[in-house]
């Protein structure tokens, strides 16, 4: 059984084209009615209309086997209060939700994707997060990957105002235990008897998705067609127990080991 990630694992960080395999790889779980969830941090876009872009792309699967950040955003942080920090397309998201935003004195510091956070930014957030706002990221991927660069993700934004602030902080989306247990409840719904050492973990972010599903239990796979050129770049520097079982370019490589 799998959990599958999106950005940099099915579709390409450059121009979201399939990466070679992505396709074919869920075709063969739908043939042999393997149980998996494709589980992305998307945050920029609505829920369903991402979704329907990966179908249009070539995915086929429904949509009970999608899941995102989004999904569970509602259940996590209260709509009244909220200063929000992200792609403009995230930010027109959160305000299509019901989202208020609050830049004077926030309830919750809302932090998602984006390439250029600006130095006032982070002032704001760290003078409201000192007032005793709580602090939520989106997800605690370690880095964003976009037009041929690499910047810091969520996570490493989280880490970042929890040192200047000591504010703790909550994930809504990957790797957060409340998102991967509904990625478990999706799949018992495809199969009964599951656990999370039942699951394999496929994604192109080592230190966000993989992390937090080896602390689970789930065995890890690692692709290095995103965020990473090669798993030289970052497996050598992981503590022991959060190194990834397997290590493939893509998705076709890990379908050439199945066969």
């Amino acid at each position: 059984m799998y959990f599958i990630d999106v950005q940099g694992t099915l579709i390409s960080d450059e121009d979201k084209s399939p990466i070679n395999g992505a396709i074919e790889f869920i075709d063969k779980l739908n043939i042999d009615k393997t149980p998996y969830m494709v589980v992305t941090n998307n945050t920029k876009n609505p829920s369903n209309e991402f979704y329907e872009f990966l179908k249009t792309s070539g995915f086929n699967f429904d949509f009970e086997k999608y899941l995102d950040p989004l999904m569970m955003l509602e259940s996590r942080v209260e709509k009244d209060s909220v200063a929000a920090y992200g792609a403009e397309q995230f930010l027109e998201t959160l305000q299509n939700m019901g989202y208020k935003f609050n830049y004077e004195n926030p309830k919750t510091v809302l932090v998602a994707i984006k390439e250029d956070f600006t130095s006032e930014e982070f002032a704001q957030m760290i003078d409201f997060l000192l007032s005793g706002a709580k602090l939520v990221g989106m997800h605690e991927t370690s880095i964003y990957a976009k037009n041929g660069k690499r910047y810091p993700g969520v996570g490493a934004v989280l880490k970042l105002l929890e040192f200047a602030t000591s504010s703790k902080y909550d994930v809504v989306g990957k790797p957060s235990l409340a998102f991967y247990q509904e990625g478990l409840n999706a799949l018992k719904k495809q199969k009964s008897d599951v656990n999370y050492n039942d699951v394999i973990m496929i994604s192109d972010d080592v230190k966000g998705d993989l992390g937090g599903a080896k602390e689970l239990g789930m065995k890890s796979i690692f692709v290095t067609s995103g965020k990473y050129r090669t798993s030289e770049e970052i497996v050598p520097f992981l503590e022991e127990h959060l190194k990834p079982d397997e290590v493939y370019a893509d998705m076709a490589d890990i379908l050439k080991q199945m066969q």
